[in-house]
């Protein structure tokens, strides 16, 4: 078997859920001076050091005014691109914009009878960056991420977006993404990648703008460098390997489990395939589901070991046990192949997103059903949400009181402001009225 399966009462069972919910990570510590470094290069010498950057690792001739996409690259992608790919995006487009106009927040205010005028301004943020990765140096452009980042970022109402990507060897980025960042309103982009990208957004160059939030997914260089610029700019999250955990019971197809098994396996090595059953043969039969699937997969070695180092399969009694532990490990991608699962939503406190029912792959939610794909993993799903507009909005208070509003208040003001030692505060109350 590739995955040997446990019963969650044993001692290897228990020890393995252990793990689970143990699983965060803060990153890769081995990069951590790098990136720093890279930063403050960027930080201090401005174009020159992003070039330099660039040139090493992204493109060797690549000139500074050639890292700006210029209007004839971009309007030269669309002869690049087939007709079926536009199709595709424009419906991907349609869908991922019509869910996250839903999450439009409105600014309100509350009137009090004393005249007292209290409320939320909600405004978007004046700029924010798209960082995207190069997808196997350009050969598999990760059009998703353009627009699971971007679309919000437009709904929000942000008026500066900047996009950029590490380029080819060659200095040109994937006709691909020009076309979706452009079909979504993004034109502005530039030929960067990795740490130095992400230094360039946030502190700015004389040709990269500094920007007020930063999203999008990367290597560990990437995140890294997103960890360490947080606080200064705003970021998404800091996100783990791809993870999904999926509830079978006996209706389960073991055909779709394991397939949706490899379709995160294959992301990378360290990516996490859970599976948590009330059937004692669901394990049986999803090896050798497994088995049989894997040699079709361009990315076999990767997903078989990534299923073999850290596959789950975990036999449990009751399908209340198996929902109890899918909100402890707080999984970002939780499918529910049992047979009635809308039955158990509202039982579900801890997921990224979740799948229901047997005709609901993953892939669908990472491409065209709407909801974003950028989520919280390593069991941040406790606490965070998708990425989504709210991402790229801030919220300021209005405050506005009468005359006899702040009468009213004043003791009350003046009697929380001396107990905290703040007689300053109390004072800015009471001159308002020493001439009444």
């Amino acid at each position: 078997m590739i995955i040997e399966p446990l019963q969650i009462k044993s001692p290897e069972g228990e020890q393995t859920i252990k793990s689970l919910l143990s699983r965060f990570q803060t990153g890769d510590d081995s990069c951590t001076q790098a990136v720093a470094d890279i930063i403050e290069e960027v930080k201090t010498k401005g174009d020159a050091g992003l070039l330099a950057y660039a040139r090493k690792f992204d493109s060797a001739d690549i000139e500074l005014e050639a890292i700006t996409v210029s209007s004839e690259e971009l309007k030269q992608a669309y002869e690049l691109v087939d007709s079926s790919f536009l199709q595709t995006l424009e419906i991907a487009v349609d869908r991922i914009q019509g869910f996250h106009q839903r999450e439009m927040e409105d600014s309100w205010m509350q009137t009090r009878e004393d005249g007292t005028i209290v409320g939320r301004l909600v405004r978007a943020v004046d700029s924010c960056g798209l960082y995207v990765p190069g997808g196997r140096s350009g050969s598999t452009p990760l059009v998703s991420s353009v627009l699971m980042n971007g679309i919000p970022a437009t709904i929000a109402g942000v008026e500066q977006r900047v996009m950029v990507t590490p380029p080819t060897s060659d200095g040109e980025v994937s006709p691909y993404l020009l076309v979706a960042a452009q079909e979504i309103g993004i034109s502005e982009i530039y030929k960067v990648g990795s740490a130095w990208a992400i230094a360039a957004l946030a502190y700015g160059t004389q040709t990269v703008p500094s920007v007020d939030v930063i999203v999008g997914p990367g290597n560990q260089y990437v995140a890294e460098a997103k960890r360490q610029v947080s606080g200064l700019v705003r970021i998404d999250m800091i996100a783990g390997p791809s993870e999904v955990l999926i509830v079978a019971d006996s209706s389960a197809d073991s055909r779709h489990i394991a397939a949706d098994m490899l379709a995160q396996a294959e992301h990378d090595t360290q990516a996490l395939a859970v599976v948590v059953t009330t059937d004692k043969n669901q394990p049986e039969r999803i090896n050798a589901e497994l088995q049989r699937q894997l040699p079709d997969l361009e990315r076999e070695e990767i997903a078989r070991e990534a299923l073999s180092t850290k596959g789950k399969i975990l036999v449990v009694n009751t399908l209340e046990d198996a929902i109890d532990l899918a909100n402890q490990i707080a999984i970002e991608h939780l499918e529910l192949m049992i047979e009635n699962p809308w039955a158990q939503v509202p039982f579900i406190r801890h997921a990224g997103a979740i799948f229901l029912g047997d005709y609901t792959p993953e892939a669908a939610g990472d491409y065209l059903a709407g909801p974003n794909h950028v989520l919280p993993t390593m069991g941040t799903a406790r606490f965070a949400s998708a990425l989504g507009v709210e991402t790229f909005l801030k919220k300021s208070s209005i405050i506005s009181y009468s005359k006899d509003g702040l009468e009213g208040d004043a003791e009350h003001i003046k009697t929380l402001a001396r107990l905290e030692g703040l007689t300053a505060h109390a004072a800015s109350v009471s001159s308002r009225f020493e001439n009444d």
